[in-house]
């Protein structure tokens, strides 16, 4: 039996104290570790995480250093080893009390960091999902990603606003009626105005930022390196992950296996989280 409500975790990192939720499962069958894209928070994989214990799952959903109730980072180092790094301490925590390792479920920035942690030996993982994201991405795409973040680092006067540039990004999603779910991707500041709940920081213009693309044959030397069962998630109206990137990693990684989802963007268990976790359900119940 799984909790309604996730507990709250604090785990420490270099220089920070890392926030995730989560959500105990009694006898589980296995822990899933969920990491999301940049800019976002722990709070995108909320329907995926409890779907995923109702069926047996212990669940982590990690907010990044940077993000949502994570430190920000003293240096404003978010280099790509630097989130690796706090992964291989976050899976550690994640998997206390179960012999069995983690499954990886990384969408993105979160994607890249799980690929490199898995296939540079850094974390022992049962399984890999990587959601959207591959060592080959399209440059057009991902600049897109970069754009919108850094349109809009001086905040909004509404939430109003907010949730008019998030369908001006993505037109295809349906408009929430409610604006109260706007609220654990913001912050109000003292100015009245509200934020990203992310570190500005991460776009600066000279900032090592995660968003932007590590060194691609890194990753393809990584992703040759990985030897656990590997499913990608591809969104069909996504502009970041082409079909040939993802033949491209499928040719990489010996068995791994790709899906695609219908009717979703980049962001997607956002767009369709039952479609999303039907199809990680699905590859969860061969490993």
């Amino acid at each position: 039996m799984s909790r309604t409500e996730p507990l709250m975790r604090r785990i420490p990192a270099a220089g920070v104290e890392l926030a995730a939720e989560e959500y105990p499962v009694d006898a589980p069958k296995g822990t899933a570790l969920f990491l999301h894209g940049g800019g976002q928070t722990r709070h995108s994989w909320k329907g995926a995480a409890r779907t995923l214990a109702r069926s047996g799952w212990r669940t982590f959903s990690l907010d990044t250093r940077g993000h949502g109730d994570s430190g920000w980072a003293p240096d404003g180092d978010y280099s790509m080893d630097v989130l690796v790094a706090d992964l291989v301490g976050v899976a550690a925590r994640a998997g206390e009390g179960d012999p069995r390792p983690p499954v990886l479920i990384g969408a993105s920035m979160g994607g890249l960091t799980s690929l490199l942690a898995v296939g540079e030996g850094l974390v022992d993982a049962r399984a890999l999902v990587l959601v959207d994201v591959a060592p080959r991405m399209e440059r057009d795409g991902a600049a897109r990603v970069s754009g919108f973040m850094r349109r809009h680092v001086d905040g909004f006067a509404t939430l109003e606003d907010v949730a008019a540039a998030v369908s001006e990004y993505n037109p295809h999603r349906r408009r929430p009626r409610s604006l109260e779910g706007l609220r654990k991707n913001v912050r109000l500041a003292e100015d009245g105005r509200w934020y990203w709940h992310w570190d500005p920081a991460l776009v600066r213009p000279d900032a090592d930022e995660p968003r932007r693309h590590p060194d691609p044959e890194r990753l393809r030397e990584a992703a040759r390196r990985i030897d656990v069962p590997t499913l990608l998630v591809r969104a069909v109206q996504s502009d970041v992950l082409s079909e040939e990137g993802v033949r491209e990693l499928l040719s990489l990684v010996p068995g791994s296996r790709a899906v695609d989802v219908a009717g979703t963007g980049h962001m997607v268990a956002g767009d369709d989280n039952d479609a999303f976790i039907d199809q990680v359900g699905r590859f969860l119940g061969t490993v």
